[in-house]
């Protein structure tokens, strides 16, 4: 495998069923970014992004990524840095490591999303305050009076 050291970037709305290696593809509508792997393993790699999970920089001509991407799913479980469409490459983590910087991510992301409150209207359906959409002729009632108020 041939460790990659640039990435190119491409803003699209949809990603593409078949990513191109060397490419890290955004899709602002969807909050996320992807690419393969820069180990070269061809693993596809998921970075949503929100203040809870990557925040994604465009200085008008590259990209950076933050934090560090560590694959550590992955059988290379790769670790790298994308900074200005460069691959910075990070050492390998110990399983100590990945097991603290996962624990630390739920916290993290449990933090922020018990901070936001949760919507009761949507444009196709309602939902009960824990997200799950609601079905039948209360649902259909609960939307016309959020709607009308």
């Amino acid at each position: 495998m041939k460790w990659r050291t640039e990435i190119a970037h491409k803003f699209v709305e949809y990603i593409p069923d078949d990513l191109q290696e060397g490419i890290v593809y955004v899709s602002v509508r969807f909050a996320t970014a992807l690419h393969k792997c820069c180990c070269g393993c061809g693993n596809q790699v998921v970075t949503p992004l929100s203040p809870a999970d990557w925040k994604l920089t465009f200085d008008g001509e590259s990209i950076s990524l933050y934090p560090s991407i560590g694959n550590w799913s992955f059988p290379c479980q790769s670790h790298y840095w994308i900074r200005r469409d460069k691959v910075l490459w990070d050492r390998k983590w110990s399983r100590r490591e990945i097991d603290r910087a996962r624990s630390d991510d739920l916290m993290v992301r449990e933090a922020y999303f018990d901070s936001k409150p949760v919507s009761m209207k949507s444009n196709d359906m309602v939902c009960s305050a824990n997200g799950i959409p609601e079905k039948g002729l209360w649902a259909k009632i609960k939307k016309w009076w959020l709607e009308i108020h």
